[in-house]
Formats: C-alpha cells, sequence, structure tokens
C-alpha cells in the first residue's frame, strides 16, 4: 500500500514512515489528541523513482564534493528537476487522493510534511532539512508530495548527509498529510530544558498557526516552569505578526497582531495547565524528554508533533514523574496569585506581581551612571577600571569592565568580562559590536563612568535599560545574558532571493552566528585576530616571524571558514586607525593624528606597507590552496579605481589570481560611491556598503562621538541616494552590492535596499533572523505587486 492511517502506525514503523510518522503515530495509539491523516510512506518514494528509472541517475548526480560549492549547486539542481518532472503512476495518484479524501470528509485543508527515515536520530537530528506545506487542498497535494520528495536534495540536505556519513541512497522519505487545526494559538513545548536537561517545562505561545513560532517570525510568550517547586516565571512578549489561513484563497498568510492583542498573554492559567498535563503524559510515554509542537481552536489541545530533544548531552532524571504533575499544575495556577513573576518582554518592566518571598529577578538600586543599553543582559560584579592596558590583567571571570572605550587588543579580557561599560562611543562602537557577539551585557557612551564607579565596586549592570545600578542586586543565578532563545533555534528560515548574511567580529563568535542559518558572512574582521596579540603587525614579524603573522590569520579565518563551509566568508583585509596600533607594543612610530578615521589605515596603510600586506595576503593564498574556496577578499576605505588597480596587483604578486577568485571593495566614503563605475571597470566582484563610516564621512558625524549620536542618520536622504545609485550602476556592470554596516540590521533600511534591488544584507548575529522575516516580507510584497 502507498499510505498509512496514523491509527495503524506505530514506533516499529520508523524505517516504514520516517520519525515524524513513526511519532504521530505512537501519538495516536496513546490517545494523545492528533489530527487525523496518513503518511505516503517511505517505500512509495522508492518505487516512484525507482519505477521511473530515475534512481541510478538521482543518486549518481549527488555523488559530488560537496566542498565544491558550484558542483554542489549543479548537482542539487538536477536532482530535484529529476523527481518533480516525473508525473505520478495513475494507480499511486488514485490512492493517494482517495485517502486525502477520506481526511475531512472531502476537500480538507491538510498540512503536508516530510517525513525522512534518518530524521530526529539521538546523534544527528535531520528536523527541518526538508519541507512543509500547510493548507494543502486537492489535487495540489500530488504536487507538494513530489516536493517533499525533491527537498530530501537540497544542497544544504546533501551536504548535511555528507558530513554526517550518510548514505543518499540509504535515506528515503514519507510524508504525513494530516487535517490542518485552524489554530487560535500555539507553539512549542519543551518537557525539560532542551540544553541542561534541568527539570524545568518551558511553553512557548502566539497568536495563529505554530509555523511563526517554529520559524522565528515572531517572539512568543514565554512561560518557564519549575517541576520541582510550585515556581513559575512568565514573560509576556509584543507579537507583532501571526500566520493564518487566508479566507479567500485559503493560502498561509501573515497577519499583523490586532493591538489590543499584542501584549496580552495568550495562555491561560487553565490552557497552560492542561498543556503541562499533556507534556507529563507524552513525556511518561516515551520516557524521555520531549520538543513538542501544540496548537489551540475552540478549547480543544492538538499535538502537531513530538519529537525527543537531541541537544541534552546527559540529561537528568527526564521524566515528570517524581517532580508530580500537581506540582507543576499548581504552579501554573499560581501564576497571577502571587508565586511567580510576569513581565514585559518589550519593556522589561514587572507588572506588579512578585515571587512569594519578596524577591524578584529585576535590577533593583540607585541608578550610578546611564547610558545606551548596546548589549542586552542582567549581571552583577566587581567593576575594573581600565585607563591603560596593563590594566586588562586585573580583569577576571565575572568582573565588570569600565572602560574610556574599548580597543581590538581589550577582547581577551572582555571574553573573561561579565559586562562592559564604557564612557564613549555609540551603537557601532567596537564595544558595542563585540560585546554583542560574545553574548556579554554592555552599555556604552556613559560619558563618566571611569570617574564614577571605582575598582572592586559591586556594581549591577542593566544592558536593556542603559543603567548601571549599585551594588550586587541581582543573584547570580537570576542573571540573564543576550544569549539566543532558550529553545534552540530551528534550522528552517525563510528563503529569499536577497541573501541574508551575518556580521562577525571574532573567530570565536562563529559558531553563533552560525547558528542563525545566515547565507554566510557578509564581514569578518581581520583586525581584531591581530591587534588581540597586543602587538603591531612589524612588531610580532619581528620578533615571531612571518609564518607566525599569516598563521594567526589563517587560523583566525579558518575557523570561520569551517563553521559556514560551503557558504561564502567575505574577509575584510585589516582596517584599524593608527590610535589602535598606537597603544600596542611596537606602536611608539605610529603617526600622531588629529582624526585617526580620517587618517592612516584601510587600504591606504595597506598600499603604503605592501612588505605587511603581502604576509596578509599570503594568509588568503594559502587557505585557497587548502581549498577553502567559500573565502571572499574585501578591501576597506577604497576612494577610486586607482586604489583597486594597485591592490590588484599586490593580489597577483601573492599568486592570487583576481579572475578565479571572488574579491570586492568596501563602499566607505562619498568618493567610492561616485566612483563605483571607474571601480567596476577594474574588475570587482562585489561591492560592499559600509554604512557606518559612509554615514560619519558624508554628514560630517564622529560615530563615536555621544554629543552629536542624534545627527548620526544612516537613513537620511543623502545616504539613500548615494546607496540607490551605486545599487543601480552595479547591476548594469554585473556586480554583486551587499551591506555590512550596522544599517543592515534595521528594518527601515532592509526594506529600501530590498526594493532597490541589493545582492544581499549582512547583519549583526543578534538581528539575522529579523532582517530573515523582513526581507522576505519585502520580497513577498514585491512580488504581490508586480502581478495584481
Amino acid at each position: 500500500m502507498a499510505v498509512l492511517w496514523l491509527d495503524e502506525i506505530s514506533a516499529d514503523d520508523l524505517e516504514t514512515v520516517g520519525g515524524k510518522g513513526a511519532s504521530l503515530g505512537e501519538l495516536t495509539g496513546a490517545g494523545l489528541p492528533v489530527p487525523p491523516g496518513f503518511v505516503v510512506t517511505a517505500g512509495t518514494y522508492r518505487s516512484f523513482i525507482e519505477n521511473a528509472g530515475i534512481d541510478d541517475e538521482l543518486f549518481d548526480v549527488v555523488d559530488v564534493d560537496t566542498d565544491d560549492s558550484s558542483a554542489l549547486a549543479t548537482a542539487a539542481d538536477r536532482a530535484q528537476e529529476l523527481i518533480l518532472e516525473t508525473p505520478f503512476p495513475e494507480e499511486l495518484r488514485e490512492e493517494i487522493l482517495e485517502a486525502y479524501h477520506e481526511v475531512g470528509n472531502g476537500e480538507a485543508f491538510v498540512a503536508v510534511r516530510s517525513s525522512a527515515t534518518a530524521e530526529d536520530l539521538p546523534d544527528a537530528s535531520f528536523a527541518g532539512q526538508q519541507d512543509t506545506y500547510l493548507n494543502v487542498t486537492g489535487e495540489d497535494l500530488l504536487n507538494r508530495v513530489r516536493e517533499c520528495w525533491a527537498s530530501l536534495f537540497t544542497q544544504r540536505a546533501i551536504y548535511y548527509r555528507q558530513e554526517q556519513g550518510f548514505d543518499h541512497s540509504a535515506v528515503n522519505i514519507a510524508v504525513v498529510v494530516q487535517q490542518m487545526v485552524d489554530a487560535e494559538k500555539s507553539g512549542v513545548m519543551f518537557t525539560s530544558h532542551p540544553s541542561t536537561g534541568d527539570p524545568t517545562m518551558i511553553i512557548e505561545a502566539a497568536w495563529g498557526l505554530g509555523e511563526a513560532v517554529v520559524s522565528g517570525a515572531v517572539s512568543p510568550d514565554n512561560y518557564v516552569i519549575s517541576r520541582t517547586e510550585d515556581d513559575i516565571d512568565v514573560t509576556v512578549a509584543e507579537k507583532k505578526v501571526m500566520h493564518v489561513k487566508d479566507e479567500e484563497t485559503g493560502e498561509t498568510v501573515e497577519r499583523e497582531v490586532p493591538e489590543e492583542k499584542r501584549t496580552e498573554r495568550v495562555l491561560s492559567d487553565d490552557e497552560l495547565s492542561r498543556l503541562v498535563d499533556l507534556g507529563e503524559r507524552v513525556e511518561t510515554h516515551y520516557d524521555t524528554p520531549q520538543d513538542v509542537e501544540w496548537a489551540m481552536t475552540d478549547d480543544e489541545d492538538f499535538m502537531l508533533q513530538s519529537r525527543p530533544i537531541t541537544t541534552i548531552e546527559e540529561p537528568d532524571d527526564g521524566n515528570l514523574e517524581g517532580a508530580g504533575s500537581e506540582a507543576v499544575v499548581n504552579a501554573a495556577k499560581g501564576v497571577t496569585d502571587g508565586s511567580g513573576s510576569i513581565r514585559s518582554a518589550e519593556t522589561g518592566s514587572d507588572d506588579g506581581s512578585t515571587s512569594s518571598d519578596g524577591d524578584s529577578s529585576e535590577a533593583t538600586g540607585e541608578i550610578l551612571v546611564d547610558g545606551l543599553g548596546s548589549s542586552p543582559g542582567t549581571v552583577s560584579g566587581a567593576a575594573q577600571v581600565v585607563t591603560k592596558l596593563d590594566d586588562l590583567a586585573k580583569v577576571g571571570e565575572g568582573d565588570i569592565i569600565v572602560t574610556e572605550m574599548t580597543m581590538p587588543d581589550m577582547v581577551p579580557a572582555m571574553k573573561r568580562a561579565a559586562g562592559i561599560v564604557t564612557d564613549e562611543g555609540g551603537m557601532t562602537s567596537h564595544a558595542a559590536i563585540v560585546s554583542r557577539e560574545l553574548g556579554v551585557p554592555a552599555i556604552v557612551g556613559t560619558t563618566n563612568a571611569t570617574t564614577v564607579l571605582d575598582d572592586g565596586q559591586l556594581v549591577t549592570l542593566d544592558g536593556d535599560k542603559g543603567a548601571v545600578l549599585e551594588g550586587e542586586t541581582v543573584d547570580p543565578e537570576e542573571e540573564t545574558q543576550p544569549v539566543e532563545e532558550v529553545r534552540p533555534q530551528s534550522p528552517v528560515k525563510p528563503m529569499t532571493a536577497t541573501e541574508v548574511k551575518v556580521n562577525v567580529s571574532i573567530p570565536e563568535a562563529a559558531e553563533r552566528a552560525a547558528a542563525t542559518g545566515a547565507d554566510g558572512v557578509g564581514l569578518l574582521r581581520t583586525e581584531h585576530m591581530i591587534l588581540s596579540l597586543n602587538q603591531t603587525p612589524e612588531k610580532f614579524i619581528e620578533e615571531n616571524g612571518t609564518d607566525a603573522y599569516t598563521n594567526e590569520l589563517i587560523n583566525g579565518i579558518r575557523s570561520v571558514a569551517d563553521e559556514f563551509y560551503p557558504r561564502p566568508v567575505r574577509v575584510r583585509t585589516l582596517d584599524a586607525p593608527s590610535d589602535e596600533f598606537r597603544q600596542l607594543e611596537g606602536g611608539e612610530d605610529e603617526p600622531e593624528e588629529h582624526n585617526p578615521m580620517l587618517g592612516y589605515r584601510g587600504i591606504r596603510r595597506s598600499l603604503d606597507r605592501t612588505d605587511v600586506f603581502a604576509h596578509e595576503l599570503e594568509a588568503f593564498a594559502r587557505l585557497y590552496e587548502m581549498g577553502y574556496d567559500n573565502v571572499e577578499i574585501m578591501l576597506p576605505l577604497v576612494n577610486d579605481a586607482e586604489d583597486v588597480y594597485r591592490a590588484k596587483e599586490q593580489l597577483k604578486a601573492a599568486g592570487i589570481d583576481p579572475e578565479k577568485r571572488k574579491w570586492g571593495a568596501m563602499i566607505e566614503t562619498p568618493a567610492a560611491a561616485l566612483s563605483v563605475e571607474e571601480l567596476a571597470e577594474a574588475g570587482i566582484d562585489f561591492a560592499s556598503f559600509g554604512t557606518n563610516d559612509l554615514t560619519q564621512y558624508t554628514l560630517a558625524v564622529d560615530r563615536n562621538n555621544e554629543h552629536v549620536a542624534d545627527r548620526f542618520d544612516e537613513l537620511h536622504p543623502a545616504i539613500l541616494r548615494l546607496l540607490e545609485d551605486v545599487i543601480e550602476t552595479c547591476r548594469e556592470h554585473d556586480i554583486e552590492t551587499s551591506i555590512c554596516g550596522q544599517a543592515g540590521s534595521k528594518p527601515d533600511m532592509v526594506q529600501f535596499l530590498v526594493n532597490e534591488g541589493v545582492s544581499s544584507i549582512s547583519a549583526n548575529i543578534d538581528a539575522v533572523r529579523d532582517v530573515q522575516h523582513e526581507v522576505k516580507r519585502v520580497e513577498q510584497k514585491l512580488l504581490l505587486d508586480s502581478v495584481r
């Protein structure tokens, strides 16, 4: 038979119906509320490709070197084409449609989800590698089934299997077809903490269909329930969008949440209790912590999916037995009677309820200094005032660095610190950018922190509100850090024509950056790899040799390139102003400059000190020899074509063929923007906007000067005009355009760039998800406008 009904399926049928299908069959058999449906079996997929005679070609075509990105793309395209262009045999077509008509007695709306036979293995989760389609009706079901089969051969899926050591021909795919739940509210539930395995149930909830929560399109309400104490923590988020079924077309669409419901709590006490009970039942059934997708409609609860949590390395005694569901349910019911704290995710403020003993995890106390909250989170620790590099040695684990402004050579100490406070700087300063990448709470632009705060003084840093408070007002166990959501990010991300990449300041942030699902790295800074050595390049080479210098760069770049392969990693050559070099050992010969940002930096320094630049380029050449063809070279602070031609000669001298390797220029000055046609003719492959510098140079506003911060506006009409002209010119010359400045993380800038046709947008790590969804939204609008 081509199909099996869910009530016919158990865990023993894994090889027949895949992980998702087997789980849903188990849940159905256990009497849990699962929407009715059936599975098009994995054997049906295998018969389809074998009877059509495409199986041999299919597996041959994907047997490629996945390190060759071009070959991988070609293989994926051909494999999917083979499946999508092969017609359904009539007998199979009739059997699937007959089963469909039995679901909901007619033309029901159904959800179509792939279920790979290797999915959700304990040591290699395939979750998210294949596709899901919602609100499918009629004969369109056949197309969706075929598309699920084809999704087994996307570039990502091919690469993933190769990396995990799976034989392509040994992995089959089933397709789950279920009646749609027109959900009023939905979300996910972890029956134990997904990272630590602690006895904590975590539930996330939003309005509408659950895809908005799973994909990251909306910030959901968060309910954290202790299974050992009568305690619950509720964070009510501002839920701006929801996914719903369009009543006219039947398609799944994104709508704005009505104003009155945006900050309304999604789950009532009774609904939360019901979910807790479901969580207990499913974890008891499987005897292991579960990741559950759920939905509610008309006071009915449904389980859409349940799978083991694969991110817990050594789980605690994970089932709910022993904790007692009564305690958990009591905790849920105690939310509004004083046993928990309800906070607004938008403001971080308490709504008035406190914990039963009067404590609150919210920071309180006298404000000592305040500034811009540039990296969120709340921590307490001892302040360590750093006025010179020698002071960095006193910064220990858990201390809070207080300094005038951070520099790249401070990064090792920043890694040890619990928080960072600076006198100067804005949201685009070194302190702000690196703190966000390290996940360390930070406040910048206080103007006086180094004079007000004393060494060893216990303070609390509130990175959300931008305030430093007196005393250790937050218990260490209640400190919050600006990490990713508690729930691991789903590998599923919006598919967009405009690529969304990520900025990386330090190699140590590569793993966190890659977890965002970005299409690559739009900016990897090299200066932090070198300046963190506390020596100028010349001094380091003098004491350690040229190989050591080159290897520092190779190791730093390689760690990021490995994490993202085969996705591209755009590496900016050394760009640090003279004042940063001057503070390093060997920096006494650096020029004294009134305004270093307008001085001896970027490509100017590289073309003047070609001996050092040659060693830098040697690192790229060796990376290419090692097979890192995803590395791209980006030249900073280019002014005109002469800079490009001279740099091009240096590439050739280092053994790098500019015709075979991808390289380009930063557009950071008005001169570069106005000369982009000449830059294109000089041979660049891409032009990348550095809006931080482009804005300050165009508007004559120092971006690190808090006194004129209100005049720093990347959306100024003059800036937009320059961006528009560059994109148009580059399109005429078949040159890619991108943005890697701070402005790339802002919705208004994203909307403008996508409308203008930019090739890619590179955002800060913590903004990638938001940018992905904003790009998708703008592209969909453009598509709709074009067909109306």
